[in-house]
Formats: C-alpha cells, structure tokens, sequence
C-alpha cells in the first residue's frame, strides 16, 4: 500500500499531503489580509511557492488550480498576478468561482495539485 505523508497537521486539516508523487495543499490565503486584491494574490501565491518547495514541487509542476475570489469585479486585478507568476508554458488546468471567504477580509483563496520534481 502506498504511503501517505501529510504536513504541517492541524485539528481540521493538513497543509501539505503528499501520496504517489502528487503534492495536495490546502486552500491558502492572504498572508495579510487587510491588503488590496493585488496584494492578497501575491502573497497567497507565494505561501504556494513554499509549500509546493517544501514538498519537492514548484509552480512548473502545478497540475491543477482552484482559484475562489469574493468579487468577480476582482477577477482582471487577481489575472494580472496570477499571470506573472505562473511561468509561460506551464499554466494548469485551472477554475476560477467566486466565493464566500471564511472571514470577510479575505478577497481571494487559492488549492493547488502538483507533481513532486
């Protein structure tokens, strides 16, 4: 039976999971949320680039994003970061909703499967 090797565990959920090659994170958010939507996608896809690192993966080897924004009005803005951050050639398959965030300040939440390098 395959292993399974989950990181970073909390009551609710894990951060990483990691099971035959493919890198599972949670929904990340803002590491600031009192910032607007530029910088809230920012720096949520930089607490990817950690974990997916952490989990021997990077943003090359995303297979599949999940993107959940509070506004769609945001959608062009959150664009903008996404595609500077996601290197040319490499984008995932990817959905983009909007949604109802856990706390009101939050604009934009982000799930991410990776394969390991």
């Amino acid at each position: 039976m395959a292993t399974i090797e989950r990181k970073e565990i909390k009551q609710r959920m894990s951060r990483v999971v990691i099971h035959q090659g493919t890198v599972y994170l949670c929904g990340q958010v803002a590491a600031e949320a009192n910032k607007g939507i530029e910088e809230q996608t920012q720096t949520m896809l930089d607490k990817v680039d950690a974990l997916l690192l952490s989990a021997d993966s990077d943003r090359e080897h995303m297979l599949s994003a999940t993107i959940y924004i509070k506004d769609m009005a945001h959608f062009d803005a959150m664009n903008a970061v996404w595609d500077a951050w996601v290197p040319e050639g490499y984008a995932p398959a990817r959905a983009c909703v909007q949604a109802a965030m856990a706390r009101p300040e939050l604009l934009v939440e982000i799930s991410v499967v990776a394969a390991q390098k």
